[in-house]
């Protein structure tokens, strides 16, 4: 129980992170099992919770796509379902306003270079936020036109 809460006070974790790190601690399967149970009992140890959070303030932080924070949950371990469940739970506008924030900021970073360039690189950074190509072509045609 020391080590699942030694790990836990760092951030929030989902159930899959605290049950690997025990068992690369060497715990026994009925040792974890026992402790995240009452971690879950404590509410210490919650994944629809954790997801939660963990899309707001990614959201709040930096602006990405529904691809990219289903990836980054997955990569956190949160059971497929829960992560489908939450990432709807956005509205669906919430896509195309991310993309367009990005957009703008980074057209106006690169107000200096020909257009054809910027285009090229404001399409680059937006797809590495895991916007679609048809949502970043949108966006920075938005970001083209506010800019005029």
């Amino acid at each position: 129980m020391d080590a699942a809460l030694s790990y836990l006070s760092a951030r929030m974790r989902t159930v899959r992170e605290v049950e690997d790190k025990l068992d690369d601690l060497q715990y026994g399967e009925g040792d974890i099992l026992v402790t995240v149970e009452r971690l879950k009992e404590l509410n210490l140890l919650n994944d629809e919770e954790y997801a939660r959070e963990f899309v707001r303030s990614r959201l709040a932080s930096k602006p990405v796509s529904r691809q990219k924070l289903y990836l980054d949950l997955k990569n956190h371990k949160v059971p497929e379902e829960l992560i489908q469940t939450v990432l709807n739970e956005l509205p669906e506008e919430t896509e195309a306003d991310n993309a367009r924030e990005v957009a703008i900021k980074y057209w106006r970073q690169m107000s200096a270079i020909e257009e054809p360039i910027r285009r090229e690189r404001v399409l680059r950074r937006l797809m590495s936020r895991g916007f679609s190509t048809e949502a970043s072509l949108a966006a920075i045609r938005q970001a083209a036109e506010e800019a005029d």
